[in-house]
């Protein structure tokens, strides 16, 4: 939760809990005529996008919910994603940057009352992990139904989550044994459509006739959940070593030395910068024309899995099972090497005293030689 400023987080905070009973009253004057709109909130990062995207199209063919106007209230972080791939089934995007509402008391009224406005006959809050601000904005809606789950207080302070319960008219229990993040979503809508859902994975179409090229990602949201960027120095000459192929280095930039013989094979071509320097749409066409993606724990696994593109993925325990490893039976699932710890799922609230840049020990400890064992059985 973002409330850097305190005063500014307090007024939120009021209009969240308390505008939503002012609304329900103005909502009895909207007139009876029977609204045909329905929103989803799904306002989590790029990898939560990319396992949910493929149930959007599903709302909106089934027998429910065909003849609804589907809106989303979204995340900004993909929001190029979603109109590219998704703007055919969605009637209106609302991007949220959602931390910084918490501190925008008047922006989080503004777009309170613009989706009252809207008078949405339901509210489908598919993510299993609730937030403060994602229960008010799907209470702010006066709507007659709002769906989600029962969730945990991994992601909302539990003075509010008992507030905020009392916003939904229907809370999904999650069975203990659906544990990954897609499965969690199919769950959802498989209970609230009613009928079963065939997707067992991500998919997104790109056009990539023959797949060649590696792809190496570095770097990752979150520093301390980043492999140590020495070990993919010296990952990195390994697979220029044993493959012709180029490979190309992803992700925002960070400090990585390259000695001279990885400068010489910048010269020549064979390796090629792109940190820093590709959109997100032109990332998921690198990766979807790749033939194997190298990789932190961070959505760019997803998008391999989704353009059926093999990929190794350095793994910690923070939510270890819920967004990866992909169950087993997971078509393109990425392989992924970690080295498990007893005090994994710890929701990334780490035990452990490690300095400011170092990664988590879930991170450091897995080694470049377990890492390169996989790699060298996918190069060519």
């Amino acid at each position: 939760m973002g409330n850097q400023n305190r005063n500014l987080f307090r007024i939120t905070r009021f209009i969240l809990l308390k505008f939503p009973f002012l609304f329900q009253f103005l909502a009895k004057f909207r007139g009876q005529k029977k609204s045909k709109r329905l929103l989803v909130i799904k306002t989590d990062a790029i990898g939560d996008y990319i396992l949910f995207r493929n149930f959007i199209e599903i709302i909106k063919k089934s027998e429910k919910y065909k003849d609804c106007q589907i809106d989303c209230v979204g995340n900004a972080s993909w929001r190029d994603i979603a109109l590219k791939y998704d703007s055919s089934f969605i009637g209106e995007f609302y991007f949220i940057r959602p931390d910084s509402l918490y501190d925008d008391p008047s922006k989080t009224l503004k777009l309170g009352w613009l989706l009252f406005k809207n008078n949405y006959s339901e509210v489908l809050m598919p993510s299993s992990t609730r937030t403060f601000i994602t229960d008010g904005l799907a209470a702010l809606t006066a709507a007659k139904q709002i769906i989600g789950f029962e969730s945990n207080n991994e992601g909302i302070n539990p003075r509010y989550k008992v507030k905020t319960d009392k916003f939904y008219t229907t809370k999904l229990i999650l069975p203990p044994a659906i544990f990954f993040e897609f499965d969690r979503t199919k769950f959802f809508f498989e209970h609230v459509l009613n009928c079963n859902i065939s997707l067992n994975g991500p998919n997104i179409e790109v056009n990539a006739p023959a797949k060649q090229g590696i792809v190496m990602v570095i770097s990752a949201g979150v520093t301390k959940r980043c492999w140590e960027s020495e070990k993919f120095n010296e990952l990195l000459k390994l697979v220029l070593q044993h493959t012709s192929q180029t490979v190309y280095l992803e992700g925002s930039v960070i400090d990585m030395a390259f000695d001279d013989d990885l400068n010489e094979h910048l010269l020549s071509g064979r390796l090629v910068n792109l940190m820093g320097k590709t959109t997100l749409l032109q990332l998921i066409d690198l990766v979807g024309s790749s033939s194997l993606v190298i990789a932190n724990e961070t959505s760019v696994s997803h998008i391999a899995a989704a353009t059926q593109t093999q990929s190794i993925c350095i793994v910690g325990g923070g939510h270890f099972d819920r967004f990866l490893p992909y169950p087993h039976g997971s078509p393109h699932g990425p392989i992924c090497v970690f080295e498990k710890m007893e005090c994994y799922n710890c929701n990334w609230l780490c035990k452990f005293t490690t300095g400011k840049n170092e990664p988590f020990p879930c991170i450091s400890n897995v080694s470049l030689a377990a890492v390169w064992q996989q790699v060298r059985l996918f190069i060519k």
